[in-house]
């Protein structure tokens, strides 16, 4: 079959874009032709994949996503494909990938009423409203079970068109067997000694992701924690506002923030514990990646995916609403023992020999080859 996959941008470091990738991938090797429609492509671009990019300028982004689903569909018309799988949500999809959270839930519950008035909302309710309105035909690949009940409480989405998903992370960022040869190596380079502290905070959109929680976390730790401690965050975004946090802190010689870059693991495994305090947060790859090589996690509850970290007993979950004396409180303790920490370790690597972690690629192209209430288009 001849598959055209649509998303509004690709980097390589976007948890939505890496979904992309792993499923359009795994479709690729069953035999299927790619065709990818997007407004922005950063990196390489797999062999075999056709990927045509929208060169379209407007003033609001909603405007310009107007303008990319008219010239996609455009496209399609004239070079049609048997399935259409969007990882945006938008009007003419066969298949949808809910990366992110019911955009209608959040309008009515944390905004302004005002909010709804603005046309940009009713872009964003309408585009959403395509995908999940009962008379939609649209299929639904969810990877957030807390998320199902908010779009059928708002759109009354019948249940057969949800199709539930196990995570999919890498195994490459499972604990390999020279773990710690790699870790002694990191922490040389990152001049980090025996004794010292490292926290890591890993994702893009920062604010979203709770970055200034986990600054404000780290100016609160004891002095004599403090000194020994460092956190580093990586990921793509604009680190200016929160530069000038650091320095209204006081903790600029603890904190370095990095751009997206491909040796996560290595991180993963040098650290001592990972911090995510979001916001918001449809699943959180990253506390999974932390589990399966054995990095302690600090999450709040509003994170889909914190609930693997109960499970698995691998870190503390916060539990809403959120307090930040309770994040520096949790975090001093995680620091300070040693002992808990190497127990939450090993119960990650324990948890991830034995739970489906990784076959999300795998089911996602099932469902968008063969999901029997989808026809293959005229």
């Amino acid at each position: 079959m001849q598959l055209a996959f649509v998303l509004y941008k690709y980097f390589p470091f976007g948890g939505l874009q890496r979904d992309f990738l792993r499923i359009a991938l795994e479709c690729q090797k069953r035999g299927h032709s790619i065709r990818v429609y997007t407004l922005s492509w950063q990196g390489e671009i797999p062999e075999g994949f056709d990927v045509r990019v929208a060169s379209i300028n407007s003033l609001f982004n909603h405007h310009k996503y107007v303008k990319f689903q008219r010239w996609w569909q455009a496209d399609n018309a004239h070079n049609p494909v048997d399935r259409v799988v969007g990882f945006n949500k938008m009007p003419g999809l066969d298949v949808y990938y809910a990366a992110d959270a019911c955009y209608e839930d959040k309008a009515q519950n944390q905004r302004n009423p005002l909010y709804r008035m603005w046309g940009r909302y009713q872009h964003f309710y309408n585009y959403e409203k395509a995908v999940f309105e009962p008379s939609a035909q649209t299929q639904i690949l969810m990877i957030s079970a807390q998320q199902q009940p908010l779009f059928v409480k708002h759109y009354q989405t019948p249940a057969e068109r949800f199709h539930l998903l196990p995570p999919g992370i890498s195994r490459d960022r499972q604990a390999p067997p020279n773990a710690a040869d790699i870790r002694r190596g990191f922490r040389q380079e990152f001049k980090l000694a025996d004794d010292d502290l490292l926290v890591l905070q890993i994702g893009s959109g920062f604010k979203t992701k709770g970055l200034d929680r986990s600054l404000k976390a780290m100016a609160s730790l004891p002095e004599a924690i403090k000194k020994r401690t460092r956190l580093i965050v990586i990921g793509q975004d604009d680190p200016k506002p929160f530069l000038v946090q650091i320095q209204t802190l006081g903790i600029a010689k603890h904190v370095s923030i990095l751009k997206g870059r491909d040796d996560i693991p290595r991180f993963l495994l040098g650290a001592d514990m990972l911090i995510h305090p979001a916001y918001n947060e449809n699943t959180g790859t990253v506390l999974l990646e932390a589990l399966v090589s054995g990095l302690p996690v600090l999450v709040t509850d509003i994170c889909g995916y914190a609930y693997y970290i109960k499970e698995a007993d691998c870190g503390q979950v916060l539990s809403s609403p959120f307090a930040q004396k309770k994040l520096n409180q949790t975090l001093v303790q995680m620091l300070e023992n040693s002992e808990q920490r190497k127990v939450w370790a090993q119960n990650g690597l324990n948890y991830a020999q034995n739970a489906d972690l990784y076959s999300m690629p795998e089911r996602a192209a099932d469902v968008i080859l063969n999901v029997a209430a989808q026809p293959l288009r005229d």
